[in-house]
């Protein structure tokens, strides 16, 4: 693909206006194909969901489902084929206090597009699955501390409407997640089947989010909760009776989590992911798990998988008595598809790009997708189920960009110890050794996490259209290079993984393509956290951007969402101290001389917005120049489009100006 310098829409907009494919789900019979493709509303201020069939025999067009609307998301079939999804449509409950109450609720639509509503829950419906043989559904609401029905709630929360009482008293659930603030009230999983009212099976408490499962003929139910002490790093696994909630059997094991749930199709175990959170001493692991429901037996699917720490969730053969099952996992700058015989064979079905929303057809002998890589957004595509290292079948659907401004390569280099390392470099239109690119280096957030898809929020693709090159390399901590690549960085997140970094950077500034003296360094979350290691330990780049990043990780302690985590590896800053001044970036401010600018979401509990104020305080003090791009009502991620288009505005700006010498640019709507 080519692209047009003298394009009058700057390749930032045409990004924030491109529709996004979500995600896709499968019919019981195999004939329907749907997928969620999100695109942006008429203020052009948020993305909005609507549903497109696509013909899973690639041949025909792909078209909006009849009866769909604007905002129907997350769809999911019946056992009878019908079509179920989530959306906010006017609540049509005549027997509802609230009849224009448009709270999110589980809808059913026919095929000739005829709509009904199956399950309604005061404050909203946040996920559902259901029986792959049984007219059940499992969903998640919430219900307040105290409340033991579904009524009792509804009441409660009239009142306080009714009283303008918005305040919370937190005493065992978390205050805030990622980037929304909570109130007092936890998840249950609820059972709803066509013979009577839904039936509370648990709470899923303040780690359980979402993660429920039924089985295929809907007479149980699994979901995760908190270990008795809510032992932060430890969850249990609960399978109930689906009719009336009692539980039999629970599944838990200390400072492990479990997540993702699955039945398999003769409904005799329960398959999920099972992890092992990062401590200063050992690394993060996460592998396939099943447990055996009438033994009790957890058996480790995948003992010897060494390709990366965090395989995804497990799709299962839909034929009883099959135990064949297929998952992804990075793989040096790939997610492929892989199969898991009966035997425990693992083969790699896929040569290159990274795969998500598996979906298996009714027989076992097909498998439908979304594939995406560092240069190409995600498309729906077929693959067989059992062929190794197969290029997939692209099917027609919405969602693919006609041009990009570059190419895709990859950058090699030995660690300083002797590890061998890569990356992806992006070389944008007309690179040459006549006319070298400046280049920009983007580590990427996690720290568990690889450059192996097509990103939607900081992606490279702009930067190149503006004449840049982006490398974006996997330093240690990276997934995708087995446990070793995790060994290397435990305990010092400033340490091994920006050495590697460095490492990539001096490769690709070798190449006569690449000029070597315009160079800059930006990243976002954890890559932000490398962005401000980088302003204190070298002054080799002309510019630095720090979006979400940690600057002072004992303040971090007491602010993250996720406290016991960072505590986890570095220990209390008290007692610790050697960890602290070994790894946050603050200790070494006066060493800062790089011109920065920081983006940061008003709302973002995971890295908190006294991260970057901080971080500003002390880069004025300092006289360091620096700008700093606020989001107030965004949070770790800046998802509005018309942010998005600002945000790469201002950043671009930044770049040209101390970069390449280009007078400033102030965005016109800041």
């Amino acid at each position: 693909m080519s692209f047009d310098p003298d394009d009058a829409v700057p390749f930032h907009d045409l990004l924030a206006a491109q529709p996004r494919l979500a995600d896709l789900v499968l019919s019981p019979d195999g004939t329907r194909l749907i997928a969620s493709v999100q695109s942006v509303n008429e203020e052009g201020s948020a993305h909005v969901t609507r549903l497109w069939e696509v013909d899973p025999c690639g041949k025909g067009d792909s078209r909006l489902v009849t009866g769909c609307v604007e905002g129907d998301f997350a769809p999911a079939f019946a056992a009878d084929g019908t079509l179920l999804f989530l959306s906010g449509r006017e609540n049509a409950d005549a027997t509802s206090e609230e009849p224009d109450s448009h709270d999110v609720s589980v809808w059913a639509l026919s095929e000739r597009g005829e709509v009904r509503q199956i399950a309604h829950h005061p404050g909203g419906i946040s996920a559902f699955t259901s029986a792959a043989r049984a007219d059940a559904v499992a969903y998640t609401a919430d219900l307040s501390p105290g409340t033991a029905d579904i009524e009792t709630y509804a009441a409660v929360r009239r009142e306080r409407e009714r009283a303008m009482v918005t305040a919370a008293l937190y005493e065992e659930t978390a205050a805030s997640a990622w980037s929304a603030a909570l109130g007092p009230d936890e998840p249950h999983t609820f059972v709803l089947h066509s013979s009577g009212p839904a039936v509370i099976a648990g709470s899923q408490g303040l780690e359980g989010g979402a993660d429920a499962a039924l089985s295929p003929d809907g007479s149980l139910v699994a979901y995760t909760r908190p270990a008795t002490g809510r032992a932060p790093d430890t969850n249990t696994v609960v399978v109930a009776d689906a009719a009336t909630g009692m539980q039999r059997r629970s599944f838990s094991r200390p400072g492990h989590q479990y997540y993702r749930l699955a039945f398999t199709a003769d409904g005799s175990a329960l398959v999920c992911q099972r992890q092992r959170e990062e401590t200063y001493d050992t690394e993060w692991r996460v592998t396939l798990v099943a447990f055996d429901l009438r033994s009790g037996e957890e058996s480790d699917l995948l003992p010897d998988f060494d390709n990366w720490p965090w395989p995804g969730r497990a799709v299962l053969s839909p034929v009883p008595g099959d135990s064949t099952m297929w998952f992804t996992g990075d793989e040096r700058g790939h997610c492929p598809v892989f199969r898991r015989d009966a035997d425990g064979t693992i083969t790699r079905l896929t040569a290159s790009g990274a795969y998500t929303s598996l979906c298996v057809a009714p027989d076992g002998a097909t498998l439908y997708a979304l594939h995406s890589a560092i240069d190409s957004p995600p498309r729906v595509v077929r693959l067989d189920a059992g062929t190794p290292d197969q290029q997939p079948a692209f099917l027609n659907a919405p969602g693919g960009l006609r041009r990009l401004p570059g190419a895709l390569t990859e950058v090699r280099a030995p660690a300083d110890d002797g590890f061998p390392l890569r990356g992806w470099l992006v070389l944008p239109t007309g690179a040459s050794p006549e006319h070298p690119a400046p280049l920009l280096v983007v580590p990427h957030g996690g720290p568990q996490a690889s450059w192996s898809a097509w990103t939607w929020s900081w992606n490279p693709w702009p930067f190149a259209a503006r004449g840049y090159a982006v490398l974006l390399p996997d330093p240690a901590l990276s997934t995708g290079y087995g446990q070793r690549m995790q060994q290397r960085g435990l305990g010092q997140y400033g340490g091994q993984p920006y050495r590697d970094v460095i490492a990539l950077a001096e490769s690709a500034w070798g190449r006569a393509d690449l000029d070597a003296t315009r160079t800059a360094f930006a990243g976002w979350s954890y890559g932000g956290y490398l962005a401000n290691r980088a302003a204190t330990l070298t002054d080799r780049f002309k510019a630095i951007v720090s979006a979400a990043g940690m600057w002072n990780l004992e303040a971090l302690q007491t602010d993250t969402d996720m406290r016991s985590y960072f505590q986890k590896i570095f220990g209390d800053p008290r007692t610790r101290r050697e960890r602290y001044e070994a790894n946050s970036p603050h200790f070494d401010a006066a060493r800062m001389k790089t011109p920065m600018l920081i983006v940061h979401g008003g709302r973002d509990y995971r890295v908190p917005m006294g991260q970057a104020l901080s971080l500003h305080s002390d880069l004025q003090r300092l006289g360091v120049p620096v700008r700093f791009l606020h989001f107030p009502t965004e949070g770790h991620v800046i998802a509005a489009p018309n942010h998005i288009r600002i945000m790469y505005e201002t950043v671009l700006n930044f770049l040209d100006h101390h970069v390449l010498g280009k007078e400033w640019r102030r965005p016109a709507l800041l």
